[in-house]
């Protein structure tokens, strides 16, 4: 479900799941951290993370166990490691990032994207809502306007347009990005550190109020959220109520 490779000082964990377009469930969570806790244990000074296949990450698996309980506390458990991994994590972003997709590429430090690549979080076009943590990750690397297209109206963004506003750093593939890799695990590894804890010292992880983890909540257990589970089954568009 996952590979693990290493040249050097730079570790590359791929998601083998391409019959599902990559998309995560528990398992795959779990071993995507596992993996990144592997690499730094063995001393990796940079890790990159890809997709096999034509696309990044489809985001949740929808057809799985995503509305199990434990699934949501599996996925935060991974994108908090990896923000907090005290090396750079770098995304090469070989094709869509949908939903946790996004979230996954937004929990790196820096993001290569491919042309063909896209973001996008259609979590009102599935009744549910993204936590405190994505919201405030993609304002501050989108830009607060861009990330309200994203979040309210389910708008995708292209590559060349990420790069343009800052969500990606620069056009290329896997290898761009590993090369890249292998230049910044030449630099000094303190430095690094220290600078990754500045950076990602941006709120985004402050608690979130009563209030909006109630409306979180609230939306993943609505009939709206059960109802977008049925129209997904019976290929039709959802119809929304508010309730």
């Amino acid at each position: 479900m996952m590979g693990i490779s290493r040249d050097g000082d730079v570790v590359t964990l791929e998601l083998r799941r391409e019959e599902r377009r990559n998309a995560l469930n528990t398992e795959l969570c779990v071993q995507v951290r596992e993996g990144l806790e592997e690499a730094l244990d063995g001393g990796a000074r940079a890790v990159v993370i890809t997709g096999r296949g034509s696309s990044f990450c489809a985001g949740a698996d929808l057809s799985g166990d995503v509305y199990a309980e434990g699934f949501l506390d599996s996925l935060g458990e991974m994108l908090r490691a990896i923000q907090e991994a005290p090396v750079p994590v770098i995304a090469a972003i070989n094709g869509p990032a949908i939903g946790a997709g996004t979230q996954l590429a937004l929990a790196t430090d820096l993001r290569v994207v491919a042309p063909g690549a896209r973001f996008a979080i259609p979590a009102a076009r599935l009744g549910i809502s993204v936590d405190r943590w994505t919201v405030r990750r993609l304002v501050a690397l989108l830009g607060g306007g861009p990330a309200r297209a994203v979040l309210l109206a389910a708008e995708p963004v292209d590559a060349h347009e990420a790069v343009d506003r800052g969500l990606a750093n620069r056009i290329g593939d896997l290898v761009a990005a590993q090369s890249w890799a292998r230049e910044i695990a030449e630099l000094a590894p303190l430095s690094l550190h220290a600078m990754k804890l500045f950076l990602n010292d941006d709120g985004a992880r402050d608690e979130p109020s009563p209030e909006q983890t109630a409306a979180l909540a609230e939306a993943w257990l609505s009939e709206d959220a059960q109802e977008a589970r049925r129209a997904r089954t019976e290929r039709r568009a959802p119809v929304f109520r508010g309730r």
